[in-house]
């Protein structure tokens, strides 16, 4: 494939953003800030802030966003991109530009996908200005960087194969939202408002089904349920971390989950593995798949592992049995959240113990409606860590035909 280079300021124009932030408001145009995007340069419209109508005229007089810009990370956080979409209104934050494609030889989506190639993130690195207090890339140089482009038919085929891997990854994200939130009213119907099925079918509590007072919650149950705590219902455990200064303790077969990890839902991979020697000669834990993870640490967040995994001390987990399954400990955790978060201390890093996890006080539904709820919910469980599943393995068929496909070894046939 016939290669030409160009300029990047021969093929676009590139605006730096404000170096200020505005006061943030509770709604109104959105304030584009780098935690917005993605490390797999994508936006996150959860992640968005929003300031006045007065702020964004003040923001926009550099740029304004527009549907197909690319914006990216030039300081602080490098190597961060992401696609403007259709009907964004809003700003630039600090530390973002803009490359806005301005020639008919190069395709925006092309371009994109060009950006997160290891060939310029090499280029990019050997052009970070390092800082006493973060690193950079010059804006004021970037026109002058060199991009080899394929022909724009060619640049087209490669953009719509990896545009329609994100597509199906995107949309099994969603699904997986979707699923999730399916399943969390699922639970709250039967666990938080009663109003599971009663033997003729009616929602129990709406009906009038008997109810009992509990002193330990405050408020009534169904009649003939208990309550307990955590500890007492299941195993738990918190993990630990094998020295580093033993070799032998690192790069095994057995995946180990820092708080970051298990912050993802549900687990499928983890960035560091160790041996089983690691987990004999320390305080790491071993939780089986179809466990239920809580990280302790700062940001409380509950998850599901759909692999077999270690985990380090800001982590504790919940082994599934034959009474609670994580179909009921997830969401379960998931309403807890709100309460643990007043129970945190440590100004540094606000965390909660183990011993926090095994004295919350859960509620023990009869065997019979468990395992009514087990038969709706587990499904939707194993619907999602199979969607992720599938996206886990297209990512990685993406990121593998990337620079395949950047430096001509693999030719698209449409």
């Amino acid at each position: 494939m016939e290669m030409t280079k160009y300029k990047l300021g021969d093929i676009a124009t590139i605006y730096d953003g404000p170096h200020a932030t505005p006061k943030r408001t509770d709604n109104g145009p959105v304030y584009l800030g780098i935690d917005a995007i993605t490390e797999d340069c994508k936006i996150n419209p959860n992640e968005f802030t929003f300031l006045s109508e007065e702020d964004y005229k003040i923001w926009t007089k550099r740029v304004v966003p527009q549907f197909k810009d690319i914006v990216f990370s030039y300081e602080a956080t490098l190597g961060r991109y992401a696609i403007i979409p259709e009907n964004f209104y809003g700003c630039l934050g600090r530390r973002l530009g803009i490359i806005r494609v301005k020639s008919d030889a190069v395709d925006y989506k092309w371009l994109y996908y060009f950006f997160q190639s290891p060939q310029w993130k090499c280029y990019i690195k050997n052009h970070i200005i390092k800082g006493s207090t973060v690193n950079r890339i010059s804006v004021d140089e970037m026109p002058g960087y060199e991009i080899p482009a394929c022909g724009i038919a060619d640049q087209k085929k490669i953009a719509s194969v990896l545009s329609a891997l994100d597509d199906k990854i995107a949309l099994n994200k969603k699904m997986n939202q979707k699923l999730e939130a399916m399943a969390k009213r699922l639970y709250d119907y039967w666990f938080v408002q009663y109003d599971f099925p009663d033997k003729n079918g009616h929602p129990y509590k709406t009906t009038g089904g008997p109810m009992t007072y509990n002193p330990t919650l405050k408020r009534e149950i169904p009649a003939g349920w208990e309550v307990d705590v955590v500890g007492n219902v299941c195993e738990t455990v918190l993990g630990g971390t094998p020295s580093t200064e033993n070799e032998s303790y690192w790069n095994g077969n057995i995946p180990w989950l820092n708080s970051g990890e298990v912050a993802e839902f549900p687990i499928l991979n983890a960035e560091k593995r160790i041996t089983e020697d690691a987990v004999k000669n320390s305080a790491t834990a071993y939780l089986p798949a179809g466990s239920v993870t809580l990280s302790i640490t700062r940001h409380l967040r509950p998850s599901i592992m759909a692999i077999d995994a270690c985990i380090n001390q800001s982590v504790a987990g919940i082994k599934e049995n034959g009474i609670l399954k994580n179909g009921y400990l997830y969401p379960y955790l998931v309403n807890e959240i709100p309460r643990l978060n007043t129970l945190r201390g440590g100004a540094q890093q606000p965390h909660i113990n183990k011993d926090t996890v095994d004295k919350s006080p859960v509620v023990l539904p009869t065997q019979n409606v468990l395992h009514q709820y087990y038969e709706k919910v587990n499904p939707l469980y194993n619907e999602i860590i199979e969607k992720a599943k599938e996206s886990q393995k297209l990512t990685t068929l993406r990121d593998k035909l990337l620079p395949l496909l950047m430096n001509g070894q693999v030719v698209v046939d449409l």
